[in-house]
C-alpha cells in the first residue's frame, strides 16, 4: 500500500524552485541582487547522477557562479561532503576530463553552497559547516575546504530573507499550514487539505495550481531511501555482531592454546 512521503517538504521545495523564475527570486534575496530575466539564469541540477539517492536539490548558474541549494529537515554535518560530490558531478560535466590536459586555463564558475533548514530541533539562525570539521585529523590550514552555510527559515527565523523572496516566504507558510493539520490528521490528508486551503488563501496559488496533482501524489509515493537506510543499518548490525562472535571464537582458541601451553610447560617441569 502506498503510504505519505515523509519528505514531502524536500519534494515541494525542489518542484517550486526548479523554475528559473522562483530560482532567481531566491538568489536575489540572498545575495542582494535584482536580476529580473529568468533567461539569465541556467538550471543546471543534478537528477540521478549520484550513487543511489544522492541528487541536489536545486543548481543555477548566474552571474559566473554555481550556486548548490539543499532544503534539510534535520541537521546533517556531513552536508559539505554532499556538496563535494554535488560540484565534482557539476564541473565534470561542464568541463571533461579530457579538456583539462592542454596549456589553456580553464575558468570556473564560483562555487556557492547554501542549505535552508526548517526542521523541528533548535538551530541557530544562521550558521557554516565546513569541510575540515569532518577531517579526521584537524589541520590549521586544510588545503581542500568547503564551507556550506545554513539558513534557518522556520518561523521568526531570517525573515528579512523570507520577506526578499516571496515564494520562500509562502512555501514555509504552506509547510506550516500541513504541520497544523498533521497533528489531527494523516499526512496525504493533511497535505491535500493544506493545498486547498493555501490556494483558496493566495498563498503559492498560481505553482499550486499547476502542480496540484504532482504535489499531492508525491505524497503516495513510497520513501525508498528510508527503506534503504534501515537495510544499512541492519546489516552493520549484523556486521558487528558477525565480527563480535569471530572475535569472541578467536579469544577462545587463544585461550585455549595458552592452557595448553601452560600444561605442556608444567609437564616439562615435572620430568626434569
Amino acid at each position: 500500500m502506498a503510504k505519505a512521503n515523509p519528505m514531502y517538504k524536500d519534494t515541494v521545495f525542489r518542484m517550486l524552485f526548479k523554475e528559473p523564475k522562483e530560482a532567481l527570486s531566491l538568489y536575489n534575496a540572498l545575495n542582494g541582487t535584482k536580476y529580473d530575466d529568468p533567461a539569465k539564469l541556467e538550471i543546471v541540477t543534478l537528477e540521478n547522477a549520484i550513487y543511489l539517492n544522492m541528487k541536489n536539490d536545486v543548481a543555477i548558474m548566474i552571474d559566473s557562479t554555481l550556486n548548490l541549494y539543499e532544503h534539510q529537515s534535520t541537521p546533517n554535518p556531513n552536508m559539505p561532503l554532499r556538496d563535494l560530490y554535488y560540484v565534482s558531478g557539476e564541473l565534470q560535466r561542464l568541463f571533461p576530463a579530457k579538456n583539462l590536459y592542454g596549456r589553456t586555463k580553464k575558468t570556473i564558475p564560483v562555487p556557492r553552497f547554501v542549505v535552508f533548514y526548517n526542521g523541528e530541533e533548535a538551530q541557530a539562525e544562521k550558521f557554516s559547516y565546513r569541510l575540515s570539521d569532518l577531517y579526521a585529523k584537524q589541520v590549521e590550514d586544510p588545503e581542500l575546504e568547503l564551507i556550506v552555510t545554513v539558513y534557518n527559515i522556520n518561523e521568526g527565523m531570517n525573515e528579512d530573507l523570507k520577506s526578499a523572496c516571496r515564494s520562500l516566504k509562502e512555501y514555509m507558510q504552506f509547510v506550516a499550514v500541513v504541520n497544523q493539520y498533521r497533528k489531527t490528521m494523516p499526512l496525504q490528508e493533511a497535505i491535500e487539505k493544506a493545498v486547498k486551503d493555501c490556494m483558496t488563501q493566495d498563498i503559492l496559488k498560481e505553482f499550486l495550481e499547476n502542480n496540484r496533482n504532482q504535489v499531492v501524489s508525491t505524497t503516495l509515493e513510497e520513501f525508498d531511501q528510508e527503506l534503504y537506510e534501515k537495510i544499512i543499518r541492519d546489516e552493520g548490525i549484523e556486521e558487528g555482531r558477525r565480527l563480535e562472535r569471530e572475535n569472541t571464537e578467536k579469544e577462545k582458541q587463544r585461550a585455549n592454546a595458552a592452557e595448553k601451553e601452560i600444561e605442556r610447560l608444567k609437564a616439562l617441569l615435572k620430568e626434569n
